[in-house]
């Protein structure tokens, strides 16, 4: 094993994730997410040398805390890619998958960036850096109904064509290159004693479509549903509201919009048996230790036959 040389996040529910996993010593299992490595580290920890773990990231940095090891292999893309790289790897079927889904404290801390407000960077917000569309792209070429639209939609704010307005107007002038840009153009509709809110809301709605998040999130979450074996359980941590809707109905009613299909007999049609039925969430002790779990809601299901 190797210790983290790049600071990420403490592993935010991390028995809870084991746990949901009901890992089986030599079984194979993927971490989508692989970040700091805290979760994989935990997971590897509990395989013999029959199991296997596979791990994706899409962040260059995410490389620096991989370990070797004959059964442990790491994939750097995105998670989107998940079955072709495992059919590339001979895997056709996995015991067990795990979605840390969000931005990690290093991506945030690292201002450069792009992905927090509290620094004056550039507007990246690229998890990907090999991927043409920035924040910047977005910001200074989309149309005001397409602003519109990301800031309904992602940002879950009231005012989404009011901010879309604004930086219209503000890169008439010139270029908005760095966050302190955006969001000096921003100020004026930020809410009184809830300007941090807000702000967390506008980059929270650019970096969804900088990453297209939840359109990875749908693929992972169909794709999962054909590689889990028979009993393979999907454990999933969201961080917002958009993630864990999608994850809830998907896991509930087999459809990311909440409809259900039903078969001949009147039998909903549904790839996965819900373990929890709420969300775990993070304990009062974990979030004192660690406030950026303090938004983390973890989903587990069970792969149904058929």
């Amino acid at each position: 094993m190797m210790e983290n040389k790049t600071k990420y996040h403490k592993p935010v529910l991390l028995n809870e994730c084991i746990d949901g996993l009901k890992i089986n010593p030599d079984g194979i299992y993927v971490d989508v997410t692989f970040g700091g490595g805290g979760h994989s580290q935990q997971i590897f920890s509990e395989l013999s040398s029959n199991g296997k773990l596979i791990a994706f990231d899409q962040d260059p940095d995410a490389k620096d805390n991989v370990w070797e090891a004959d059964n442990f292999e790491f994939i750097p893309s995105n998670f989107s890619f998940l079955s072709n790289h495992l059919n590339a790897c001979g895997v056709r079927h996995v015991d067990g998958i795990l979605a840390d889904l969000g931005v990690s404290s290093h991506q945030f801390d690292e201002g450069e960036r792009g992905f927090s407000f509290r620094f004056d960077a550039p507007l990246d917000m690229r998890m990907n850096q090999c991927s043409e569309k920035s924040a910047k792209t977005v910001v200074n070429t989309y149309e005001v109904g397409e602003l519109s639209r990301i800031f309904k939609e992602y940002g879950e704010l009231n005012q989404a064509y009011k901010i879309a307005q604004a930086i219209i107007l503000e890169r008439q002038f010139k270029s908005i290159d760095t966050t302190f840009q955006l969001c000096e153009a921003l100020r004026h509709l930020a809410p009184k004693f809830k300007d941090y809110k807000f702000f967390a809301q506008v980059f929270q709605a650019l970096r969804i479509e900088v990453n297209e998040e939840l359109k990875a999130l749908e693929k992972l979450l169909l794709e999962s549903s054909k590689l889990l074996a028979v009993n393979g359980r999907l454990v999933v941590m969201s961080y917002h509201s958009l993630e864990d809707r999608l994850v809830k109905n998907f896991l509930k009613h087999g459809s990311f919009d909440g409809k259900e299909e039903k078969d001949f007999f009147g039998n909903l049609i549904k790839p996965f048996r819900e373990i929890t039925r709420r969300p775990i969430v993070p304990s009062e002790n974990e979030m004192n230790l660690n406030p950026r779990a303090r938004s983390a809601r973890l989903r587990i299901a069970e792969r149904n036959e058929g």
